[in-house]
């Protein structure tokens, strides 16, 4: 009897087999939904659907009608302008890791924004320039125009200057990766960026940062040096740069160091004391208009020979179809832009989602930046994302919903239009070390090895492998690698998973590895394993390996073992040189007795043994006749736990079938408990039982099977004095007097049976 409140819970119950279950409780039956149905559904449409639907295609619908005018309209405005200003700069920078004139960063800042204002579901990110897919963008743009040599001969570059061929590349592979993603969009498969995990994308993103700093190093250096893509072209960076090191402009130089020290030191001080600073110093804003003026009223130009940005044309170019041609050369490279764009957006937004508590679409995702990527491209400008640095601005300033977007997109354009004449003597060598200085949260990602390699090494491999590769290979070959090295992990973890042998903690009904504990019991002639992961084609031969390992002997040797040693028998029965007396086997024969090898039946000694024809039942684990021997079998019970098992194909049915066979062969009783319903009726609809292998062997749980045993083979009960410590009856006890029942009607036993 329990006390009342005791943290303790006894059950008196039946014990109880998958098939006694079903037969004393009804189940409820769920009729399944046919591939018709699913179709049928997806084709149906109401006026409730359609309503559904024109939400979901525009989720600006949605968040208007709960818009608060007076609570939030200062703040998107706010947010609004400050995002705009840093828009406009990192719009100029990051065109540099493009390749191409940086006012069409600027393009990129605008036309993305617009289209993501009313398809977007993310109400805090900040659409634009992302560095990583800038930097892939310049990689296809200087392998097909190179900054030394002739362009590759594409269609439609005859008559244009090599800036309007970059242009064009640009946005042609900004259109296909935006195809890429709405078609992704469309076909509902948001789901891939599932396999892109947190660890690979962090090896990625700081190996493209470690590309994007070598990238700018020729304008903080001040030093003309070809743009080169393909693997290894950051060695042969390098190697250019350190060849022309002596030729470095000091000009340049000094005022990059100066701007990152600024800058940097600025930036810590925003993240200390952000809980007190209304909205961030705009630290990058500033140092660019103070290098702006000071470049224009000392002309840094002609005085110390320093690249600047140059004229920037007034206004917007008219849109531009992209070339066909171009899709052709640059497809492998435009689905890693559209994978990581995607990746790395929907990782943002899914962040701040979660911190203000709303939700947000994959497939909805993919198509707002499809579609902005296609308009935006049609304008001119090259793949958007977001930035890290300028979402965090959006929402630090207290930016509310996609309206400080559209008002940073307004910045951006009065820029454009209006006063952008006044960024022409900016230098090149600012934008660089802004660059540089923003890369600081990509780069200090390195930190994450140590912890990985303490936590979790497989995930630290992927994370160095990721990183390698796309250091040494370029971003989409190492992004590939990388998904290949997690794929791998993933597969290699499943095929070899930990199995082990379980043993009861004495006075209670758990099972835990043998291992792991001291105060155990483990019933004599009763073995206990436990396999943690699905069984498929790949690892049902690990399986049979570890089991066999686990139980001690190989039971298809043993049989056939058997089967051999019953054939030596039956002859010397024949012979006379074997009689059967009342005390057993009597050797008649003087001389040794040579087992004889019939290879012309090997296939019989793997069938089941068969006693016909003799005296009587062979006991094998007794001492046999005219010196014949057979392996010991001292185990009669063998479970298997099937609590981690998800799934099993067909492979793994036939493999676990002949092994289940062989066991009960050899006289191994096989109990399969807390089996998944679903692989049990996958187990019954492809024919898995017969005579040997029945459903009679599956039971609830692993106390259920154990106690079975005992009552099935008393003797260990009588032999062993540890059987008391296993746990045969309990009784719930609920402190609180209040039980519910499944109709949800409350019931008031304090003390329950089963």
């Amino acid at each position: 009897m329990m006390r009342p409140g005791a943290k303790q819970y006894v059950v008196a119950r039946p014990i109880y087999s998958e098939e006694s279950f079903s037969e004393e409780h009804e189940k409820v039956y769920r009729p399944r939904k046919t591939i018709l149905n699913h179709l049928e559904q997806f084709f149906t449409c109401d006026a409730r659907r359609a309503k559904n639907a024109a939400l979901s295609l525009l989720p600006i619908i949605g968040w208007l009608k709960i818009y608060r005018v007076k609570e939030w309209l200062l703040s998107d405005i706010v947010s609004g302008v400050s995002t705009g200003l840093v828009a406009v700069l990192q719009g100029l920078a990051y065109c540099l890791l493009a390749s191409l004139p940086p006012w069409y960063g600027l393009f990129s800042a605008f036309f993305p924004v617009i289209i993501y204002f009313f398809l977007g579901t993310s109400r805090h990110i900040s659409v634009g320039p992302f560095p990583v897919l800038c930097l892939m963008i310049g990689s296809v743009v200087t392998r097909l125009v190179p900054d030394e040599g002739p362009p590759l001969n594409i269609t439609g570059f005859e008559g244009l200057t090599r800036d309007e061929q970059r242009v064009l590349v640009a946005s042609s592979v900004t259109f296909l990766a935006g195809l890429m993603q709405l078609a992704m969009g469309v076909l509902q498969v948001g789901f891939v960026v599932m396999y892109l995990s947190d660890t690979l994308v962090s090896g990625f993103t700081t190996a493209a940062a470690i590309h994007i700093l070598v990238s700018q190093l020729k304008f903080v250096l001040g030093l003309q040096v070809p743009g080169i893509s393909g693997p290894l072209s950051i060695i042969y960076t390098l190697e250019i740069i350190f060849n022309k090191i002596t030729s470095t402009n000091v000009c340049d130089v000094v005022i990059s160091l100066v701007i990152m020290v600024v800058v940097f030191v600025v930036k810590e001080i925003n993240d200390r004391f952000k809980s007190k600073l209304p909205v961030p110093i705009p630290i990058e804003v500033i140092m660019t208009v103070i290098a702006c003026g000071l470049s224009y009223g000392f002309d840094f130009k002609t005085k110390y020979g320093i690249d600047v940005v140059g004229h920037i044309p007034k206004g917007y170019e008219p849109p531009m179809a992209p070339n066909l041609h171009i899709f052709q050369e640059s497809a492998v490279e435009a689905f890693p832009m559209a994978i990581v764009g995607f990746a790395v957006a929907f990782s943002v937004a899914k962040v701040y989602s979660v911190k203000h508590d709303y939700t947000i679409d994959g497939n909805q995702e993919l198509i707002a930046f499809g579609v902005s990527n296609i308009f935006g491209a049609s304008f001119k400008s090259f793949a958007a994302s977001t930035a890290l640095s300028r979402s965090a601005v959006q929402e630090s300033t207290g930016g509310k919903t996609q309206v400080a977007g559209l008002l940073s997109a307004v910045i951006v354009m009065i820029v454009t239009l209006a006063i952008g004449f006044l960024l022409d003597p900016l230098p090149k060598s600012v934008l660089g070390a802004v660059v540089i200085v923003n890369l600081k949260g990509m780069l200090m990602q390195v930190r994450e090895i140590p912890y990985l390699w303490r936590r979790d090494k497989p995930d630290c491999v992927v994370w160095i492998g990721t990183c390698v590769a796309a250091i040494l290979l370029g971003l989409d070959l190492g992004l590939a690698v990388g998904l290949g090295v997690e794929l791998l992990s993933v597969v290699l973890r499943v095929q070899f998973p930990r199995c082990s042998v379980l043993a009861n903690i004495k006075e209670t009904d758990i099972y835990k590895d043998r291992k792991d504990y001291i105060d155990i019991y483990e019933p004599e002639g009763v073995k206990i394993f436990r396999i943690p992961s699905p069984i498929f084609f790949a690892n049902i031969e690990f399986f049979r390996n570890k089991l066999v390992e686990a139980v001690g002997f190989n039971p298809l040797r043993v049989l056939r073992k058997r089967n051999k040693a019953l054939r030596v028998i039956r002859k010397l029965l024949k012979k006379g040189d074997l009689q059967w007396t009342s005390t057993g086997f009597l050797n008649t024969s003087c001389g040794p007795i040579k087992e004889s090898e019939d290879e012309s039946s090997m296939e019989e000694l793997d069938l089941p043994t068969d006693f016909k024809d003799l005296p009587a039942r062979i006991n094998w684990n007794a001492d046999l006749p005219a010196n014949i021997y057979v392996p010991r079998v001292d185990l009669h019970s063998l479970i298997l736990d099937f609590a981690g098992v998800s799934f099993l194909d067909i492979s793994a049915l036939k493999g676990l079938k002949n092994l289940l066979k062989e066991l009960i062969r050899v006289e191994v009783d096989i109990y399969i408990v807390a089996c998944d319903v679903y692989i049990l009726e996958k187990l019954h609809e492809c024919c898995f039982f017969d005579d040997e292998v029945q459903p009679t062997m599956f039971f609830l749980t692993l106390h259920d099977a154990m106690l079975h045993i005992l009552t099935k083979h008393p003797e260990m009960t009588q032999t062993n004095s540890d059987y008391e410590k296993i746990t045969t009856t309990v009784t719930v006890h609920y402190p609180g007097g209040s039980l519910w029942s499944r109709d949800g009607n409350p019931t008031s036993h304090p003390e329950t049976r089963f």
